[in-house]
This record gives C-alpha cells, structure tokens and sequence, in this order.
C-alpha cells in the first residue's frame, strides 16, 4: 500500500455536438422545410469527496481525464445525445490547485460533496432555429461550443483533530499506538513513520481523530530529512501534541527545534493550541523528571504533561487536554462502545 498526498493531472470536458442540416421532405405534403435539431451538450468534469479514499495513489497511474463530446443533432428536429460527465472521485480532505500550485480552486472537505469544475460546451445550433420569414431554406447550422481543459494538482491534507509533532523518536508511534487501534511501525532508528498514519481515539464517550506525521529535524524546511512537506496534514488539526523525548541531552532545545520548523513552514501550524509532554519518563527517577519537567516549561511557556506512551502512563491526561481544547466538536459515542477504530489506508 502506497501512500500519495500529491498528484497533477489533466481534465478537459467534452465539446458540444454540432447541429444538424436537414430539410423535411413528406410525402402529400407539399412545402418541407428546415428540421434539423441541435447538438447535444459536452460531459462536464465533476469532483467528488467520498469516504473510503486515503490517498491519492489512483491518480499516479491515471493522469488524463476526458468527458465525452455531445452527439450532432439530427432531421426531424432531433436533439443529439449530452456527452456523460466524468466524475473523479477523490478523498476527502483534497484540495484542487491551479498548475502554478498558487490557488486552491476547490477545497473537499465532507462525504459527498460534489463540484462541477470544467462545464461541457453546449451543442450548436441546427438549421431550423435559423428559420426566418425572409430566410425560409437556412443551410447554416452551429458547431457546438469547445471544451474546456486545464492542468492541476490534486493536494490532499488528512481530516484531522490532534496532530501529533516533535523529533524523530519522540515517541509518536507508540502514543499513537497506545490510545488507538492504529498499527504505526515503532524502531529503535529515526524515521520509523514515512507517511501519515491517522487513528480513531474514544475517550470518556467521546470521540476523536489523531494524526501522526514523520518527525521533523533541523532545517527540515529546507528539506533536511523528510522535509516539511507532510506538515500540510496537520494544518486542518485544532490541537498538537508535542512530544519531547525524556532521553535528549537538552528538552529545551528539542522542543525550540520543532517550534522553528513550525514557524518557518507557516499556514498557521505556530499560532494553533498546543499540548506539551514529556514522554518515555518510565526510564527515568522522579527527581530527574521534575527537573526535566522545570526545564520543559522554562523553555515553552506552557504546562508540561509527564508521559509514556509505552507504559500508559499520564496518556489520559494528556487525551483529557486535548479534549479541552478540541472543545465540542469531538464526536459522542454510546456509552458501552468500547475499543478504538483504526482508519484504514485504502485507494478504493
């Protein structure tokens, strides 16, 4: 299974039929006349939000799309047939940009909801709407207006609540892991996560969605590690939980890391609620965790939850904050409806 927040693609609507040039020609009738019919109108190009869809992976072996042209039109005043519309189904969360990659032009951002982007050309015109007292035998007929076609990038940027954020080895995977039915890949080396991995966290009867995303290094906006660009994920998110790891020389500085690669991507990542927590303290002794915790806090400004993901330790208090901060929107969920939902990534 791949994973594919990218793509550029070609669209272009169908073309308008062209109307016909016919004459009635009956038999014991003595004057015929024009009779030919118009042409059908072109297929529109259509989006379309559905459920189901992760990833943008289809669109990596599937770049051109082409709605069907309007038929010509015919004798006895017979319109041609409309081209079909070509709707391409995309997950939800897409945006569609300009080529340029300047303008979003479409934003997708619940089930079902359907665009219509490019407009099928109408059908031309035939010989007998050109009828007039004084031009009773017309021969011209219309050729049907043109399509319409552009270059675009589909971008897509997950659905998120809680975006979790910090270094490489701060321990995402496994928090991820701990209060979701999510399977993120936990090793002992950075880089574990390469691709966004969302779970589903039912906390007190409520319910949310938490998004992990590869961790960041020092100058990861200017590419170093995986880079920044998995950040748009979390862009959608209301609340992020940073984690810093208990085992680094200096939690000050991983912390002020992270903040300025934030700050540096922008689309307003440094000015969200943020949740810090000291994770993987079931190594340490609680002498050393406050004085991590003093440091933590000098250096963030905020309340620092002591954590770990590993041992479950304080990962409620730490969904509580999120809570808090997610506010009313976080789903409700029966009572008696136990467990956590993994969201599956799938292309279909």
């Amino acid at each position: 299974m791949h994973f594919l927040d990218q793509a550029k693609i070609f669209v272009r609507s169908g073309a308008g039929g062209p109307g016909a040039v016919s004459f009635r020609r009956e038999k014991f009738i003595e004057y015929g006349g024009p009779d030919g019919g118009n042409g059908g109108k072109g297929g529109d190009i259509i989006f379309e939000a559905v459920a189901g869809l992760n990833t943008l992976i289809d669109f990596r072996y599937t770049q051109h799309f082409r709605a069907p042209r309007g038929h010509g039109g015919s004798g006895s005043n017979r319109t041609g047939a409309g081209g079909d519309d070509l709707v391409i189904k995309v997950p939800i969360g897409t945006q569609i940009m300009d080529e340029a990659r300047e303008e979003v032009l479409l934003d997708f951002t619940h089930a079902g909801q359907r665009e219509v982007f490019l407009r099928g050309g109408d059908g031309g015109r035939g010989n007998a709407t050109y009828k007039t007292s004084t031009n009773r035998a017309p021969r011209q007929h219309g050729t049907g207006w043109p399509y319409q076609e552009a270059w675009l990038w589909l971008r897509l940027k997950l659905l998120a609540d809680a975006g979790l954020v910090g270094l490489p080895n701060a321990g995402k995977s496994t928090f991820i892991n701990a209060v979701t039915n999510a399977q993120a890949k936990v090793g002992a080396y950075a880089f574990t996560t390469t691709r966004p991995q969302l779970g589903v966290v039912r906390h007190h009867q409520r319910e949310f969605v938490v998004a992990d995303i590869p961790g960041l290094i020092e100058g990861a906006a200017e590419g170093a590690g995986i880079g920044d660009r998995f950040l748009g994920h979390i862009e959608r998110c209301k609340v992020l939980l940073h984690l810093v790891d208990a085992n680094d020389e200096d939690v000050g500085e991983s912390y002020r890391i992270v903040r300025d690669e934030l700050e540096n991507y922008g689309g307003g990542l440094i000015d969200k609620p943020v949740v810090v927590a000291l994770n993987k303290i079931d190594t340490l002794d609680d002498e050393l965790i406050a004085a991590l915790l003093a440091e933590l806090e000098e250096a963030s400004g905020e309340e620092v939850i002591a954590i770990s993901g590993a041992a479950g330790t304080g990962t409620d208090w730490a969904l509580d904050r999120l809570l808090e901060a997610i506010g009313p929107d976080a789903a409700t969920v029966a009572a008696d409806d136990e467990g956590e939902d993994a969201i599956e990534w799938s292309p279909v």
